[in-house]
Parts: C-alpha cells; sequence; structure tokens
C-alpha cells in the first residue's frame, strides 16, 4: 500500500492524487485502505514517514560503514546521490507538496536534524570541534548532498550518477581534510 501511494503522490502530488487511484494501483479496494488509513493526509504523512526513515538509514550506514573519513564522505554524498535516483520518496521529501502541514513539516524537519546529527557525531568525534561547530559542517555536508542531487535529477542525470556523487564528495572532503583527526577520533 505505502508503495502504490508513494509512487501516485510523487506523480501528482498530494492535492491531485485520489485514494481511488492509490486503491487501484495497490489492487485493493478503497475500504480495505481506510481501514488502514483513516484518510488521505493519514497516508500521506505515513509515505512521507517511510522515506524519511529509509534515507536516515542509508546515511546512518554510510558513516558507520567505515573509519576512513574520506570514504564515509564519499559514501554519505552516495546516500543522497541514491535516494533520489531510485526512489520516488524523494520527490516527497525534498519536493513535497504539503510542507506547510505541521505533521509533515515536523517529519521533514526531524528527518534534517536526524541526518545532521548523525554526521555532527562523527564530525566532533574525530575532529574534537565543539558540537555546536561540527554540526555547522554536519549542516553543510547533508546540504551540499541534498541540493546537488536534486539538481542532478532536475537537470536530468546529465553526468553518471557515481561521477556526480564523485565530485561533490571530492569537493567536500577538500574542505573537511582541512580538521584533522584527533588523536581517539
Amino acid at each position: 500500500m505505502l508503495a502504490a501511494a508513494q509512487r501516485v503522490f510523487a506523480r501528482a502530488g498530494y492535492h491531485a492524487s485520489g485514494m481511488d487511484a492509490i486503491a487501484r494501483r495497490a489492487g485493493i479496494t478503497k475500504p480495505v485502505l481506510y481501514r488502514h488509513f483513516p484518510g488521505k493526509r493519514d497516508l500521506y504523512v505515513a509515505v512521507v514517514d517511510h522515506a524519511c526513515t529509509e534515507l536516515e538509514a542509508s546515511v546512518r550506514r554510510a558513516l558507520a560503514g567505515t573509519e576512513d573519513n574520506r570514504v564515509r564522505v564519499s559514501a554519505t554524498i552516495d546516500a543522497y546521490f541514491a535516494f533520489v535516483d531510485a526512489d520516488d520518496g524523494a520527490r516527497l521529501v525534498f519536493e513535497s507538496d504539503l510542507t506547510n502541514d505541521p505533521g509533515v513539516r515536523a517529519r521533514l524537519d526531524a528527518l534534517d536534524e536526524a541526518c545532521a546529527a548523525a554526521i555532527t557525531d562523527v564530525v566532533a568525534a574525530d575532529t574534537g570541534l565543539p558540537r555546536p561547530a561540527a554540526h555547522v559542517l554536519a549542516v553543510a555536508l547533508a546540504g551540499s548532498a541534498q541540493v546537488s542531487a536534486r539538481s542532478w535529477v532536475a537537470s536530468g542525470r546529465q553526468v553518471p550518477r557515481e561521477e556526480a556523487a564523485a565530485l561533490i564528495a571530492s569537493l567536500v572532503w577538500r574542505g573537511l581534510r582541512g580538521f584533522p583527526r584527533q588523536p581517539g577520533g
């Protein structure tokens, strides 16, 4: 159901999507859909929440996958590129037509903060920077990954994904490597 709803919402937007179309796409009846979700907004929030959870998990896996910070930077940026490349959920996360809804806005803000906090933890531990300073760097890394990945999709993926992500990773790494790893970090 969530996958079907995600596809319909991503293609048509919240306002132009109907529960009939979602039920048809899911191969169920509308009453079955309403048994699980009392309304379209509830379903939309569940879909956005699922997409946010997927991106956050990808970022956390990228950070935990190695102790090599250059590889971490590359993997984290690639997590954003992979998310926008492979998933209709990216449209709902980064281009939602319901961002003024308090529930949706809160979930999108929580995603941004969770990804930034995960990156902050690594930057602070490795550089010895105070958390507020590490957080500024973390937000810059996440923001550059997100905006460049979205731009890459919007411009028609003219550069292969791996190459585009590597370009941004190289740019970000050149800045971050100026903050040397501290002993024990």
